[in-house]
């Protein structure tokens, strides 16, 4: 499958193993890193650098916030997939609620990938070709160094957004009955650095309806992951097993509650770490997410339906 993929150049995540592990499970991928300013006007982009027809599949994984001004557009190509991290934004109470919908609304026949298992399904529910991959990690990056653990308890993010607003909440919260250590650090090296000195990672991705990729970070470097727990739907689509590779918890008090048995049985702990490690390496690394992604690509397509003449002049 030869497959066209539009990429942001300035994204703030890491994402080169992802976009390796899809090239390298295409038969051909021509990657291209879209400026703020081609995102923005992707019909001139196309006009000048595109050959639509050399291509099976034209991916895009692009700022959501430039994509969805430009359906009239997105809509003429063909073979269309979408890639998306932040769908889970259509159904929460943030600047974009809703507003996936209306985009996907305008172009039904586009595949789209998500990496909610609830948010694909309920993408489904409303017409859409949905699919569900996971995110991941780059493997590259992160790993287990089997060194000593001196932080307990801790978080490594942000909690700014409005999106996070329910994982600030929690954060603090749980900081106020433990000792909690919250943080920033730089990507790479300083970041695997400090996951691997942590033993229990608070992942507090609260209203999000998904596992975020600093699920898969921190077990893939050794942590005890302590998970906000998103229902059985996602938690089974991603293989976790509370109390097996991976500790689900609802509320600051089940946390803590759980907290306690871990730090009472020091070996409990060490088996879920190991479980989760061996979970995350196996599965979730970004070559493999790749070759997921590719493959949920490749089915045929929705056929394009085109609108009736009066439709197509009032812009749908």
């Amino acid at each position: 499958m030869n497959v066209l993929f539009l990429v942001q150049a300035e994204q703030r995540a890491i994402l080169d193993r992802l976009y390796d592990g899809i090239a390298d499970a295409c038969s051909s991928c021509d990657t291209r890193w879209l400026s703020s300013d081609e995102q923005a006007n992707l019909k001139c982009y196309f006009r000048e650098h595109v050959d639509v027809s050399r291509y099976d599949r034209i991916l895009f994984f692009l700022r959501f916030k430039k994509e969805m001004r430009q359906w009239r557009f997105i809509r003429t190509l063909p073979n269309v997939v979408i890639l998306e991290h932040d769908a889970y934004q259509n159904y929460i109470p943030c600047k974009y609620t809703g507003k996936f919908s209306i985009h996907y609304r305008r172009m039904p026949w586009v595949r789209i990938i998500s990496s909610g298992a609830q948010v694909s399904k309920r993408l489904r529910d409303e017409g859409f070709d949905a699919c569900f991959v996971p995110k991941g990690y780059d493997q590259a990056l992160l790993s287990y160094q089997g060194r000593t653990r001196d932080i307990e308890l801790g978080f490594v993010g942000s909690t700014k957004s409005v999106a996070y607003s329910g994982r600030k909440e929690l954060l603090e919260e749980l900081g106020r009955h433990e000792d909690l250590l919250v943080t920033k650090t730089k990507s790479g090296e300083e970041y695997c650095d400090t996951l691997n000195r942590i033993r229990f990672f608070v992942s507090a991705d609260v209203g999000m309806g998904e596992y975020m990729i600093k699920n898969f970070e921190a077990m893939a470097c050794g942590c005890v992951l302590l998970a906000y727990d998103h229902g059985e739907l996602e938690s089974s689509a991603i293989g976790f097993v509370d109390m097996q590779n991976v500790v689900l918890f609802r509320t600051v008090e089940q946390l803590r509650e759980k907290l306690a048995l871990l730090r009472s049985d020091p070996e409990l702990a060490q088996r879920i770490a190991q479980a989760g490690r061996s979970m995350a390496e196996a599965q979730y690394g970004f070559n493999q997410i790749g070759r997921k992604i590719v493959e949920v690509m490749q089915p045929t397509l929705r056929p394009v339906e085109r609108p009736a003449g009066w439709l197509a002049w009032l812009g749908f």
